[in-house]
């Protein structure tokens, strides 16, 4: 019995009611409820019934709880709210009361319920009597339990079921926990249909146990005469109390399930939103007619698979809407690459919230670039949202641009950073790009606050490579920090460079290092097929699960062919960069190797230095530095160093420490050609050297 709560309201006038004395005679006890204040007056006889005495007593229903334990309590608020919702005048239950002793007394109480002119109920005056002796019947008793032990079966399947459905995020999770909780045979049921509205049908969408449906009936117009049409057209359940009244109600349906044997049935609309998206049916071999607390249950069960349904179709819906985007703003192929397997892979997020967050800013790409060299870009856009999405698309594509128009891996970044920069955002970015020459294996590689990447080395070992990096993209050209150094890798025969975003990494309460480190070595054991790893490695975050999504490409450098023509590589070395001349000469020493040139890499190597060194040293800007393979009828390799000044080189004697001026010498001694070219504000000085060819 609900409290009402009690209020400033006056009562009424004639209140509390005064009932014919015969009520005594027969030991009935009355009681006055005002639904206004929520006071609730027994009489003298009502004391008795209920085994209080009246200084226990305070007027309030719930101070009726030392007498009616909760669960009969509950079962007497549920009959009065459904009389009051549905309308009726009167209500009538049975309970147990627990007497000052302890012992349990059947009690029997009868209730009318008083409307005024809006219809508006406002109070209940009623009756309770002792309800032992009427009951004591063994059969009765007998019937009682064996009812309420159905009733208490029938609520806990209710509260397992909707325990299950609680968890259930699709419309197929949602069906197989109908199926495989065992649920539907605990509730007495021989077999369960469930349809779902579609475009004005009913398509049958689960059954239990599997062959249990009717062909007649797998789709159907909601204005057919089958039970499941009805309940949908009504939004009111239908309860079938027998094989009779099935086949006058349906005669078109009940001709296929007499094999079946059905006694009965209830019919659920499932209903979300006042919205019907469905109907269950629970058919019943064992059993006819379905009490009022058995109704009530299944309503209840009804009412659970609803709004679970309902939740699951709106993750769907907005799932597959995300998952849209998101795979229109990534690459619709990956070209195929000369000299390397690639494999990428995109993983939505599987957060617990809406499905519009499952979809993030993170993207890869794979850039053919000139002289068959491929450019690697792995990014993350900040935020899980269409936003994110959108910016990552537009990102995505101006790196692509800038790296094809032969900008060098640190001038795309910069480039990329004040495009986020300036583009009507907040977000940003974390990047990493990697330009990679197959000829040679040497890899440029920039990183701007991504993760660092790694490499699975031909014999399976696996290891992470730190590169020195920048701001994230948006925030250095924020802050007026542009700079991006470049770290230079080098990739042998079997080699694979991985690139990842930090959702295959990171764990919640977990370390990023730690977690490097067991990405290593879950690498190293896995296979050497880069597409069969990039699977193992999904599988992986799919197994982790989390609110992040995962972006990942995989290249795996074949055995190089001959050189061919047109083979570049290329690094820009600025003033007072020490290190970036050593990546120069790191990146030529590697390249060397890799063309077949080991006999001729020390001059090689050297003469490179010099004319680097030249350039930094007489001219007041940088140098960029150029390898290229040229095939003809003859192997060679190219070197220029350009520089900004339009001063051409000269011999010069060597100085007193017999060191200075010896450069154009060793230049002229060492390479096989040597000249110099005019380029717009600045020349280029370049030699070549002859590679023969191994026998």
């Amino acid at each position: 019995m609900a409290d009402r709560g009690a209020s400033a309201l006056s009562l009424p006038e004639d209140w509390p009611a005064h009932p014919d004395p015969i009520l005594a005679l027969n030991r009935m006890g009355s009681f006055d409820w005002d639904l206004d204040t929520g006071l609730f007056h027994l009489d003298a006889q009502a004391y008795e019934v209920f085994d209080l005495l009246p200084e226990e007593y305070d007027g309030r229903p719930e101070s009726l709880a030392v007498r009616v334990p909760p669960p009969e309590a509950a079962r007497l608020d549920a009959a009065v709210a459904r009389a009051i919702k549905d309308g009726s005048e009167t209500y009538g239950a049975y309970f147990r009361i627990r007497r000052r002793d302890g012992t349990p007394r059947w009690t029997h109480t009868q209730g009318y319920i008083r409307r005024d002119g809006t219809g508006r109920p406002r109070r209940v005056l009623g009756i309770v009597r002792d309800a032992t002796e009427e009951l004591a019947d063994t059969t009765a008793r007998s019937l009682r339990a064996a009812q309420d032990q159905a009733f208490r079966q029938q609520t806990n399947i209710v509260q397992i079921v909707s325990a299950a459905l609680s968890h259930a995020r699709t419309v197929r999770d949602v069906i197989e926990v109908l199926k495989d909780t065992h649920g539907i045979r605990r509730l007495g049921a021989a077999s369960l249909v469930m349809g779902l509205v579609e475009a004005g049908r009913i398509r049958l969408v689960a059954e239990a146990p599997v062959g249990s449906f009717v062909p007649a009936s797998q789709v159907n117009r909601i204005d057919e005469p089958y039970p499941m049409s009805e309940v949908v057209r009504t939004l009111l359940p239908r309860f079938i109390e027998s094989p009779e009244e099935f086949a006058d109600g349906y005669p078109i349906l009940w001709p296929h399930l007499t094999d079946l044997h059905i006694t009965s049935a209830a019919y659920l609309p499932l209903i979300a939103q006042a919205r019907p998206i469905g109907a269950m049916g629970l058919l019943y071999d064992d059993r006819r007619g379905f009490s009022t607390e058995e109704r009530a249950v299944l309503v209840a069960l009804g009412s659970s698979i609803a709004q679970s349904l309902q939740r699951a179709m709106l993750y769907e819906r907005d799932k597959d809407l995300a998952q849209g985007l998101q795979q229109a703003m990534l690459p619709r192929t990956i070209p195929s690459v000369r000299g390397a397997d690639i494999a990428v892979r995109y993983r939505a997020a599987t957060a617990g919230g809406a499905a519009g967050r499952d979809i993030g800013g993170d993207w890869y790409d794979l850039i053919p670039l000139p002289g068959g060299r491929v450019g690697a870009v792995i990014g993350d856009v900040q935020g899980h949202d269409t936003h994110a999405a959108a910016v990552m698309g537009q990102l995505r594509i101006v790196l692509r641009a800038y790296a094809a128009e032969g900008h060098t891996p640190a001038t795309v970044m910069v480039r990329a950073s004040v495009f986020l920069h300036e583009l009507d955002t907040d977000r940003f970015a974390t990047c990493l790009y990697a330009e990679a020459d197959l000829a040679t294996g040497v890899v440029q590689a920039v990183r701007a606050g991504h993760i660092d990447p790694l490499i699975r080395y031909a014999d399976g070992t696996c290891c992470r490579i730190p590169v020195e990096g920048g701001l994230p993209l948006g925030l250095s050209a924020e802050f007026g920090r542009l700079e991006y150094p470049v770290s230079t890798l080098e990739l042998d025969p079997g080699d694979t460079l991985l690139l990842c975003t930090d959702g295959l990494v990171e764990q919640p309460g977990a370390d990023l290092d730690d977690g490097m480190r067991g990405l290593e070595g879950f690498i190293a054991a896995g296979p050497d097929d880069v597409r069969a790893l990039a699977d193992r490695l999904i599988q992986l975050a799919e197994e982790r699960g989390g609110d992040d999504d995962v972006a990942l490409l995989l290249l795996r450098r074949r055995a190089p062919e001959a050189p061919r023509a047109g083979g570049r590589l290329q690094q820009h070395v600025a003033p007072s960069d020490p290190e970036a001349l050593v990546q120069a000469r790191h990146m030529i020493r590697a390249a060397v190797r890799a063309w077949g040139a080991r006999e001729r890499a020390d001059d090689i190597e050297l003469v490179a230095d010099e004319l680097i060194t030249n350039a930094l040293l007489h001219t007041e800007g940088s140098a960029i530095v150029t390898l290229r393979a040229l095939d003809d009828s003859d192997r060679r390799l190219r070197i220029e160093v350009e520089d900004s000044s339009s001063a051409l080189p000269r011999r010069r004697e060597a100085g007193e420490d017999g060191v200075s001026g010896r450069g154009l010498l060793l230049v002229d001694l060492l390479a096989d050609v040597w000249g110099v070219e005019a380029r717009g504000g600045g020349k280029a000085v370049w030699c070549e050297f002859l590679v023969p060819e191994h026998t």
